[in-house]
């Protein structure tokens, strides 16, 4: 008995001893046979890399053996591609102490990630129902959610601080904007939430005694508000005032300065495209224009009653009016601050602003009496303003003197200024949370 058990060891370590010499050659022989494929392979990657724009010719496909562990060797860089991008960004996180969550429920929510913090957003199809992103400013990690699938109670909440961006605009954006409210604050009763921040587009007459309720100094739980147009709540304390900015909703891009936008010669002086309301300030506008032929030299387009969307052709031709005039027009609407200074910037068109009040309750606040456009003249926009219309002529014929090369000193002071605006706004709203948000945590 013992003996077999002996003959049966003994042959179980023999057998072992085949397999590791049949392994060992396969793994040390079988590769040297691959290896002269695999460097051709490499020295005609490296010899001609010009060939692989073009495709790989023919003579090349017959000549390369075929790798049976190349889709297995591909597979396996790319989970480690990935496995380190994930690293990489837990470390960052790591480094990063303070999360924040922005929930984009308006249209002016995409300024403020696409413009103002120069943020990605996955989908890029503005018509997605979900689209995110990510970025990071100083030591807070700020995550964006936007999108028709952003629901009250449709989606999981995993963070402790958030910004809410409403539309307070009209009584039907209202109303659905109490209704986040009323979510949000179900939220921080029951401990889920413990910061919220609100960005308003508010009314354009000032009128948002709507949301008094819901702030903090009042007994709600929304600490900080920054609010659109010249509201008189604004006291850079609790209540700060933030940019209109762009027509997003009307896919306004993202704009690029390119060599031409800087140096190019632009055939019109100035540009108005827009809406003339009965008995406003507009009707007296193209009254100047049309008095000695100025609307000539100025690229005019008007319509008797506004649109809320815009066609492809209409958008494109209404961008190529700011990137060929050296000055855009800026009259007031129903409020003096509007999208057009913002989408002038863009492309380097001064805006020629009407500097009066609109009716209704906007006005100074406590810590400026500059009203209206507050927050840009208190950043030192480079735009010219003026108190009436009939100063138009004198800033044209001015603009006749002016040689190319000066207006290319404007163009770059002017995109230069929109630029460092908006990293200012970044890092002072980042500045804003962080200090308040942190310090009631140590509170």
């Amino acid at each position: 008995m013992r003996l077999t058990r002996k003959r049966l060891c003994s042959f179980l370590i023999a057998l072992y001893c085949l397999f590791s010499l049949y392994a060992a050659y396969h793994v040390f022989f079988g590769r040297r046979q691959r290896s002269p494929a695999a460097s051709s392979r490499g020295l005609r990657k490296g010899a001609a890399p010009a060939r692989e724009g073009r495709g790989r010719e023919p003579s090349t496909l017959g000549s390369e053996e075929w790798n049976p562990w190349e889709e297995d060797e591909k597979n396996e860089q790319q989970h480690r591609f990935k496995t380190s991008l994930q690293i990489l960004n837990k470390s960052m996180k790591e480094k990063t102490d303070f999360q924040v969550q922005i929930w984009g429920k308006a249209a002016i929510g995409l300024y403020l990630w696409e413009h103002i913090f120069e943020g990605i957003l996955d989908p890029t199809d503005v018509t997605a129902q979900w689209r995110e992103g990510n970025s990071i400013v100083g030591r807070t990690h700020y995550s964006f959610i936007t999108g028709p699938a952003v629901v009250p109670g449709y989606f999981s909440v995993d963070v402790n601080n958030v910004v809410l961006i409403l539309n307070g605009r009209e009584k039907a954006k209202v109303f659905f904007a109490t209704q986040w409210l009323l979510y949000v604050q179900n939220l921080v009763q029951t401990q889920k939430l413990h910061h919220v921040a609100v960005v308003l587009l508010g009314n354009e007459h000032c009128n948002n005694d709507w949301i008094d309720q819901f702030l903090k100094r009042n007994g709600g739980f929304v600490e900080l508000l920054f609010i659109i147009y010249d509201s008189p709540w604004v006291n850079d304390t609790d209540v700060f005032q933030w940019p209109l900015g762009v027509a997003t909703y009307r896919n306004f891009p993202v704009v690029e300065a390119s060599w031409s936008m800087l140096y190019n010669e632009r055939p019109y002086l100035c540009n108005f495209l827009g809406t003339i309301y009965a008995n406003s300030s507009r009707q007296a506008l193209m009254s100047i224009l049309k008095q000695g032929g100025i609307d000539k030299l100025c690229w005019v387009s008007v319509r008797e009653q506004w649109q809320p969307q815009e066609t492809n052709e209409s958008l494109k031709n209404y961008q190529e009016a700011l990137l060929q005039s050296d000055l855009t027009l800026c009259p007031v609407g129903v409020n003096t601050e509007c999208y057009r200074i913002y989408e002038a910037c863009s492309y380097g068109s001064v805006p020629v602003v009407e500097d009066v009040m609109t009716a209704g309750s906007c006005g100074n606040t406590s810590v400026s009496q500059n009203a209206p456009l507050q927050l840009l003249k208190s950043m030192g926009a480079p735009f010219i303003f003026i108190k009436n219309w009939k100063e138009l002529p004198a800033i044209l014929e001015k603009e006749k003197t002016m040689t190319l090369q000066e207006k290319i000193q404007r163009r770059k002071m002017l995109l230069h200024w929109y630029q460092h605006f908006k990293t200012e706004l970044k890092t002072k709203f980042t500045n804003i949370l962080e200090s308040s948000f942190l310090m009631n945590n140590k509170g």
